[in-house]
């Protein structure tokens, strides 16, 4: 039988490398862009088929990993976007460099469908493993900024590619050998522990319909174009890509450790109660951090990644509390299609909007989309709270 903490500790790694992985791009499109003689405008386009598969991928990887293995879907990921990665290094054409990009979303949309499922059930206390596990994914993001940018300079952006690929594979090989092909018949089920009336179960999928639209667009759409924020914004700090990954670095472990605070909350208290309040961060941040530079302009995006992260945990948890251990990969999936499709429209409409108005007009559309994760948290039912089901014996 797999050990519980050895299982969650490689799947926090799978959604470290998710992330990182996702976002090497928008970090290394500002020195890879001079390198290949495109604008920033007409490189960023080239990652919108990755984000999109990043999303469509979900519903395959999902009943893959209900009707056949986890496990074996988890090998599949590290060794396939460990490779997908290398293969960035290596591209020559923008042609070349869509289809790599688009391999490493494919690779890339295994993980939040079957990984978060694996999660939930080897859980004790799913709403602390869920913001574990989050920090572990936002930390992906954050050293992808910080790491990208330090290895771009001094090494090239090629092996911001080729270096992480190798590691991804060498965790990969290791998974394949401590872990084993789960039986599920003795896995916790951490998440049935709080339900709705069912006459409200309408009001649960409108509410997550809502803000997984909302979030993962603005989540991605910020993660995307921070870097290249931080660099026309912050010139009057530094121009270092190195020091700009660091402070976007900074940025993200504030939203980590919200990640995490809000994971300890869910524990003790419904999601609507934690949801409500933290949804009415991001939409003034946004506008505020629309005209603003250098210091002020730190501390908006700080209050940016604490509202749109924490969101990211509370909806998690709302698909594992109120599915079944048979059915839980699949559920993701179809909240991660959602998610991550929108997020992947997310790429193109960042281009469009800095073309239009620079960061300025991007900022002020995303957060008035932010206005939206308002009304699903007063939408969200209260929990009837049950007994949880026990481990099998």
């Amino acid at each position: 039988m797999n050990s519980p903490n050895r299982v969650i500790t490689f799947v926090n790694a799978a959604h470290f490398i998710d992330h990182y992985s996702m976002l090497i791009f928008a970090a290394a499109v500002i020195i890879m862009g001079p390198a290949l003689g495109m604008a920033y405008s007409e490189l960023l386009p080239y990652a919108t088929p990755g984000f999109v598969a990043f999303g469509a991928g979900s519903l395959v990887t999902g009943w893959l990993g209900d009707r056949w293995s986890r496990r074996h879907m988890m090998v599949i990921f590290f060794l396939g976007i460990g490779a997908s990665m290398i293969a960035v290094g290596f591209v020559q054409t923008p042609l070349q460099l869509g289809a790599a990009l688009l391999a490493i979303g494919l690779f890339a949309s295994i993980y939040h469908p079957v990984g978060t499922a694996m999660i939930v059930s080897y859980a004790d206390r799913l709403g602390r493993e869920m913001g574990l596990n989050g920090v572990w994914g936002n930390l992906g993001v954050a050293s992808s900024a910080l790491v990208t940018g330090i290895i771009g300079q001094y090494l090239g952006w090629r092996w911001a590619f080729i270096a992480p690929g190798i590691v991804t594979i060498l965790i990969g090989v290791a998974f394949a050998l401590m872990v084993v092909h789960e039986d599920r018949t003795g896995t916790r089920q951490a998440a049935a522990q709080a339900r709705v009336a069912k006459e409200d179960m309408w009001r649960v999928f409108l509410a997550l319909l809502i803000v997984v639209i909302a979030i993962s667009t603005t989540f991605n759409a910020i993660t995307v174009a921070m870097p290249k924020l931080f660099a026309e914004r912050l010139a009057g700090l530094t121009d270092s890509p190195a020091l700009l990954g660091g402070i976007a670095a900074g940025v993200y472990v504030f939203g980590a450790m919200t990640q995490y605070t809000i994971g300890k909350l869910i524990d003790h208290y419904s999601l609507k109660t934690v949801m409500l309040p933290l949804s009415f961060l991001l939409a003034p941040f946004m506008y505020f951090a629309a005209t603003l530079s250098n210091l002020p302009l730190i501390i908006a995006s700080i209050g940016i990644v604490m509202g749109a992260f924490g969101q990211v945990t509370v909806n998690d948890a709302m698909v594992g509390k109120y599915t079944t251990e048979e059915w839980r990969s699949r559920a993701y999936s179809v909240r991660y299609f959602v998610g991550f499709t929108a997020a992947g429209a997310s790429v193109g409409l960042v281009a469009w909007l800095y073309e239009k108005g620079g960061f300025v007009t991007m900022l002020q559309a995303f957060g008035a989309l932010c206005l939206l994760v308002i009304v699903a948290a007063i939408i969200l039912p209260r929990e009837i709270k049950v007994p949880a089901a026990q481990t099998a014996p």
